[in-house]
C-alpha cells in the first residue's frame, strides 16, 4: 500500500494535460463502454442534433478525472468520487483535469481530505466534481 500523500487545504496537486481529443480516443472509449450514440462518431446525425460536432461521452471525462484522482492519491485511498456533467467536449479539444483540496478531517485515526475536482476544456470546465481521499497532513 502506497504512503498517503501529504497535502494541506489549498493545495493544487500537479494537473494533467489530456488531448487534443480525437475522433480515435472517442471511438476507443465507445469500444470500451459500449456507448455507440450517434452524436459521438456520425457527423450527418450531430449535424440534425443542434450541436456543431461530434461530442466525446461526459463518461470518458469522468474516466479521465478518476484517472488523476487514483494517481494522484492512490486508488487504494479514495473513500468517494461523484462529477457532475457541465458542458460538451468536442473533436480538438484539450483538457486540463486537476483539484484542489477544500478541508481536512479527521475519521477513525484517519486524515480525510475533500477535494473539488474540475477539468476544463477549451473553453472552460466541462466536468466539475469532488472526490475524498486519505491523506497525510504536513
Amino acid at each position: 500500500m502506497r504512503t498517503p500523500a501529504k497535502v494541506r487545504v489549498g493545495d493544487a496537486p500537479d494537473t494533467r494535460v489530456v488531448g487534443p481529443v480525437s475522433q480515435t480516443d472517442i471511438v476507443r472509449f465507445a469500444g470500451a463502454g459500449g456507448d455507440f450514440n450517434p452524436l459521438h462518431h456520425d457527423p450527418g446525425f450531430v449535424a440534425t442534433s443542434g450541436f456543431p460536432g461530434v461530442i466525446a461521452m461526459g463518461q470518458m471525462q469522468a474516466g479521465i478525472l478518476a484517472g488523476w484522482v487514483s494517481d494522484t492519491f492512490g486508488v487504494e485511498h479514495v473513500r468517494s468520487f461523484g462529477v457532475r456533467f457541465v458542458a460538451p467536449v468536442f473533436l480538438g479539444d484539450t483538457l486540463t483535469v486537476g483539484g484542489t483540496i477544500v478541508e481536512i478531517t479527521e475519521a477513525d485515526g484517519k486524515s480525510l481530505a475533500d477535494v473539488d475536482l474540475v477539468v476544463s476544456g477549451t473553453k472552460g470546465p466541462v466536468v466539475t466534481g469532488s472526490a475524498t481521499v486519505v491523506v497525510a497532513t504536513t
